[in-house]
């Protein structure tokens, strides 16, 4: 990572008086620059133009989510939006450590079934939050049949000429199979996470429980399915339908959720190409290729 010295500059530009004893790179966040500052708070510094669009969106978000979730989120306290190159936020840390795949196989039936709980809970919370004229002004509208078909057409144009022939059939059957269906997105928006991953799920291991839920950047209103295939990659079907169990017609979701499941890799190689990042585009194609 890059000398920290500027994002301290950027940071005290704004707040004189926020004294800077440390600062901690950390080692996690595709679209941001993440730093823990006197052990305290989290900075979030963007990295591409699209993130710092996404930032000023989540601080708006995260504001209007306050205490209307079952799980600490961020709270936003410092920000600066004047510049892509100075933008940033800044919240009170939320302790705990992300859910591997991993931590939660070391855990034990209780536990399991706790977390579980936890995550249906906040799942249905977030998704049943009214749809208001504020969030519709905020947001985009994702999962939506165009949305899908131009993500086809670019996978098509800027990654099949990588890929293997057999994987260019494979990805070719993935997706025609699933938006060739007389309607394919059969369901009511939502507020949804859009990155409900393992990086972004925090779990306090001495309580056995989940303690926080972070990086709304990529929410939006769109398909519930959509964050319950972010359970999928990260912990596997059977954890994933013990999730569903009380959640309202999970099983109607769950051929959605197998199709965003499997174009997870292929949107991280489409970043990767749209903002340089080859590290992300060798990582969203290592199965293709």
């Amino acid at each position: 990572m890059e000398n920290v010295s500027r994002y301290t500059q950027a940071i005290q530009r704004v707040y004189k008086d926020l004294a800077i004893t440390t600062i901690e790179p950390l080692n996690h966040g595709q679209n941001n620059t993440v730093l823990k500052v006197n052990g305290t708070y989290i900075f979030r510094f963007p990295k591409y133009t699209e993130g710092y669009q996404a930032l000023k969106r989540e601080i708006t978000l995260l504001d209007y989510l306050q205490d209307k979730l079952p799980l600490a989120i961020p709270r936003p306290i410092f920000s600066c939006l004047s510049s892509r190159a100075n933008g940033f936020m800044g919240y009170p840390n939320i302790s705990g450590l992300p859910l591997w795949n991993g931590v939660l196989a070391k855990t034990d039936d209780a536990t399991q079934e706790r977390i579980a709980q936890q995550l249906s809970t906040f799942l249905k919370s977030l998704h049943q939050l009214p749809v208001t004229d504020i969030l519709r002004e905020l947001l985009p509208q994702t999962d939506t049949t165009s949305h899908w078909n131009t993500i086809f057409e670019q996978v098509r144009s800027k990654l099949m000429p990588h890929m293997r022939t057999d994987a260019q059939v494979q990805v070719t059957k993935h997706f025609e199979t699933f938006l060739e269906q007389p309607n394919p997105f059969a369901y009511s928006p939502v507020l949804k996470h859009g990155d409900f991953g393992a990086s972004n799920i925090l779990i306090d291991p001495a309580a056995g429980s989940m303690s926080g839920i972070l990086d709304f950047g990529s929410a939006s209103l769109g398909d519930p399915a959509y964050d319950f295939a972010g359970l999928l990659s990260s912990y596997g079907a059977s954890f994933v339908h013990h999730i569903g169990c009380d959640y309202p017609n999970f099983d109607a979701l769950w051929p959605r959720i197998r199709f965003y499941q499997g174009t997870f890799a292929l949107l991280e190689a489409l970043f990767g190409i749209d903002n340089s990042d080859i590290n992300a585009f060798k990582d969203g194609m290592a199965l293709y290729v």
